[in-house]
This record gives structure tokens, C-alpha cells and sequence, in this order.
């Protein structure tokens, strides 16, 4: 088997942070996302992976190469403009000669791919989709199941009364080559509303399978600062990266994750969760709430930042303040005294 994960997006929810850097690079606790996706589908032994891409291709050929310093063999499919999720699997179909695993480059997830590849084969499905239990099934569209496991309908963002489940999909599938076959050639095209009704109208054996484990779409400015305090909640104590230093009368109540060549000053104050990059500088006498500063940052001393987060190589002069729900793009300067 081997894996596709589709990072073709402008990841435009995400802005200012993906004007310079694709979405599925956006360190997660100081590591790329995707590289999340890829340690999960490396660790159940599928060593071939395509990445779909159509935005800032030569970004993840950079970072990832061929794939090989990660244990992986890593190919390239790249769009000349974006064909969404349907025409993006079907510009890839040239490397795929056998079932493939199709990862949403949006989803962070700990699904165990072993079982979900044994249930695929034990049904002898020819698509097979995940899916997720949600409380509130009016804010998404569902994908309803018979006991057996077969997909029977499909159901956009449903009113109260058009409910019949609360499972939906989850971004993660298993296609047989034959499938693919089903995706037109050259346009934008959508799995989810082209290719899966057409597999209903059909009849393919077509199955959805339902876990219960740790999934979160990062695609927003508040998924993505989530992630980043669901991850540092697992954390089991405080982590300091090489050649980093910490200032003298550090208050910190809640966790600290520093990269690497960092510095933080004295008495700095830190509540709850905070992730700092490589070669970021905390000055003296700031207070850091519940954010994420991103590498090569400067901090000047007595400023406050709160529930914010702060891209790469900016600047906060002396005694300025980031109020809740900031987002700072790369490269930017915040004069003193400034408050947003």
C-alpha cells in the first residue's frame, strides 16, 4: 500500500502565517505538520508517499527531499493550479498501482491505520472512509451508515429534523486503483461532493469506518492554537531546547516548550500553555499567556502577549502588549507601547 496526503490548499483561514509558509509547514509544538501525518503512516509500515501539492511546491521539496532522512520514499505530484481534493488524487494517479491511503493535509489524528487498513480488507470495499462522532452534527455535513458499515447517504450541514447520525467524515480513505479511474482527468474536482455520490449511485462496495480517537482540523487560527494545547497538555514536564537559556526569578505556571538558541530573561512571567521557537529572544519582565511564538522572534522587555500568536522573525519593541486572538505575520515590527 502506499499513501497520499493532499497539501495543495492556500491555507487562506490561516493568514498571515501562510503568506510565506504552506499550512502543512506551520510548526506544531517546533515540528512541520505534515511531518506529524508522516511519522503516523511510517510507524504502520507504508514507506511510499506522494505529496499533492499545487502552493509553494519547492517549500516541502526543500524541507523533505526524497524522503529518505525520514525512513520514507517521498514523491511529488504537483498541480499546475489547484484541482481540489478530487483532481488532485487523479494528477498523482501515475505513481499508483495498488490500494492507496488518502490523508486530508488539514487532519491530525492518531488513528491506528492498521486497523483501518484490516477493516478495508475484511469488507473487500473498493473506497473506504473514516469517520468521527460529533456532538453537534448541524455544523458539519454527515455520513450516514448501515450496521454493516456501508455508506447509504450523505448529508450537507443538516437541520435539527434531517438528522440521522453524528458521524462525519473524518479526511482519511482507502481507494482501490479502480477508483481513481472514477475522477475525471484535468479539472477541479471534489471527492466529496463529485466522486462519493457517484460511488453511491454506483454501487461500488463502498464502507465507512468509525474511531473514536484524537482528531482535530487545523485549518483556523483557533484549531491550530488548539493543537498546539492538546499536545503541550500531554506534555509530562517542561521542555528546554539545546543552547537555550533561561533568565534568573521565572514564573511559570503551566507548560514551557523552548527550541533551540533561545533566551529568556528575568523575571518573566509564563501562564499556561507556551511554545517558543529556535532563536527566539524573551527580554526581561515580559508575560507570556497561552501563546506560540515562531522562530528568530524578538521580545523587548515589559511586553505582554496573550492568547496570540507571533510568526517568523518579527519584532516587539519595548512594552508592547498583544491582547487576545492576535495573529502576527512573518517579519513584522510592533513599535513600544503599542497595544492590538
Amino acid at each position: 500500500m502506499k499513501a497520499m496526503i493532499l497539501i495543495g490548499g492556500f491555507g487562506t483561514r490561516l493568514r498571515p502565517l501562510t503568506c510565506n509558509t504552506p499550512k502543512p509547514l506551520l510548526p506544531v509544538i517546533n515540528k512541520p505538520f505534515l511531518l506529524y501525518q508522516i511519522e503516523l503512516i511510517k510507524k504502520h509500515g507504508i514507506k511510499d508517499i506522494i505529496l499533492c501539492m499545487a502552493y509553494l511546491p519547492l517549500e516541502f521539496k526543500r524541507y523533505f527531499g526524497d524522503g529518505k532522512k525520514f525512513g520514507v520514499n517521498i514523491s511529488y505530484a504537483i498541480e499546475k493550479m489547484p484541482l481540489g481534493t478530487g483532481g488532485a488524487i487523479k494528477n498523482a494517479e501515475k505513481y499508483v498501482d495498488c490500494p492507496v491511503l488518502i490523508f486530508n493535509g488539514d487532519v491530525l489524528t492518531d488513528l491506528d491505520l492498521t486497523d483501518l487498513i484490516k477493516y478495508h480488507k475484511q469488507k473487500k470495499s473498493k473506497a473506504t472512509i473514516t469517520l468521527v462522532e460529533v456532538d453537534d452534527p448541524t455544523s458539519f455535513g454527515l455520513v450516514e451508515t448501515n450496521k454493516n458499515g456501508n455508506i447509504l447517504q450523505f448529508l450537507e450541514k443538516p437541520s435539527a429534523n434531517q438528522i440521522t447520525c453524528n458521524t462525519i467524515n473524518a479526511g482519511t480513505y482507502i481507494f482501490e486503483p479502480e477508483i481513481l479511474k472514477e475522477i475525471p482527468e484535468n479539472t477541479v474536482y471534489s471527492v466529496e461532493r463529485g466522486l462519493f455520490p457517484n460511488l453511491l449511485n454506483k454501487k461500488y462496495p463502498f464502507y465507512g469506518f468509525v474511531y473514536s480517537g484524537y482528531w482535530i482540523d487545523i485549518g483556523t487560527m483557533e484549531k491550530y492554537l488548539q493543537v498546539h494545547h492538546d499536545l503541550m497538555n500531554k506534555m509530562k514536564k517542561n521542555s528546554v531546547g539545546n543552547n537555550s537559556k533561561l533568565g534568573k526569578n521565572i514564573k511559570i505556571d503551566g507548560k514551557l516548550l523552548i527550541g533551540d538558541n533561545s533566551a529568556i530573561g528575568d523575571n518573566v512571567i509564563i501562564e499556561g500553555n507556551v511554545c517558543i521557537g529556535n532563536d527566539v529572544i524573551i527580554a526581561n519582565h515580559c508575560t507570556l499567556i497561552d501563546c506560540i511564538i515562531l522562530d528568530g522572534t524578538k521580545i523587548h522587555e515589559g511586553s505582554k502577549i496573550e492568547k496570540s500568536l507571533i510568526g517568523k522573525n518579527c519584532l516587539l519593541e519595548t512594552n508592547s502588549v498583544l491582547s487576545s486572538g492576535c495573529a502576527i505575520g512573518d517579519n513584522t515590527i510592533i513599535r513600544s507601547y503599542s497595544r492590538l
